[in-house]
């Protein structure tokens, strides 16, 4: 759903150009891959209590260009289809190609080559640069009542979260709150993690004044990527709410490391004792 009351036209005529570069990926049998949604898995009380990896959100970005309402240099980072260029000070390896810069979108991702302002999700395979999506929707945070887009960059790691954001047309009622961390190729995941990881709190919204739907997943550019099951249907902001997801080198989900409960270790502990006082017994026969 595309309202013309909405945004200006010449954005519109941007957006709907995606949409037709997105049909024109489809025709050509892009390669898709989906994620099961399985593989998604409970996040709160995994990291921290809310279900963000970290509450050090670290400061708001200041965008640097974008499309409609982008507040570029504006301190307080409130802006709809803004972007800002970052230097990372580290490698990552995305889809073959090594990059150690990329943009930060308003709109629920990163990019790689230049910032993306489209805000009609037509799914991050339907961009014309790699992109990875953990929420790729119309986020407006220029009203009171939204949160606002925040990076921390650190020593070969970067986490952009998009806190209590609300959409367009400035609404604030429902809020999204979802995060992305995003590690250079030198690091050494903990078992059970990856390089790259969405999380989510509580999603209130994936519909806004200009569309309906929301993408989640990576995209190499020119049409090949990996999207959740549900990406561009809806509901999918119930998929993902209040859930984690680790992708390793080769954007391969990454299990978790599954820890005994305290009662089956227990057992387990009685069963190794036990076997040690056979053992004994044995030998002394």
């Amino acid at each position: 759903m595309i309202r013309t009351d909405s945004k200006p036209m010449h954005l519109l005529v941007k957006a709907l150009a995606g949409a037709a570069l997105f049909t024109a990926f489809s025709a050509a049998q892009a390669a898709v891959v989906t994620i099961p949604n399985s593989d998604l898995k409970a996040a709160p009380g995994k990291y921290t209590a809310g279900g963000y990896y970290t509450n050090d959100l670290g400061a708001n970005i200041v965008t640097t260009g974008g499309g409609n309402a982008a507040n570029i240099g504006g301190a307080n980072g409130r802006n709809d289809d803004g972007y800002m260029a970052l230097d990372l000070g580290f490698n990552v390896t995305f889809f073959g190609q090594t990059y150690n810069s990329l943009f930060i979108n308003n709109n629920g991702n990163v990019s790689f080559g230049n910032g993306i302002a489209t805000f009609v999700p037509t799914g991050v395979t339907g961009v014309n640069a790699p992109i990875i999506s953990p929420f790729f929707g119309d986020v407006d945070t220029r009203g009171a009542g939204s949160g606002v887009v925040h990076y921390n960059l650190t020593s070969n790691q970067l986490v952009v979260t998009w806190d209590n954001v609300g959409y367009f047309n400035q609404h604030a009622t429902a809020t999204d709150s979802f995060q992305l961390v995003l590690r250079g190729d030198g690091w050494a995941p903990a078992p059970g993690e990856g390089l790259i990881g969405f999380f989510y709190q509580t999603m209130g919204w994936e519909a806004t004044d200009t569309n309906d739907l929301a993408a989640v997943g990576f995209g190499n550019g020119s049409g090949d990527g990996q999207t959740i099951d549900g990406s561009l249907l809806p509901g999918v902001k119930n998929i993902v709410q209040n859930s984690y997801i680790w992708f390793n080198a080769n954007l391969e989900t990454v299990p978790p490391v599954d820890v005994p409960e305290p009662s089956a270790l227990a057992l387990t502990m009685i069963g190794l004792f036990g076997a040690g006082l056979s053992a004994r017994r044995k030998r002394k026969g």
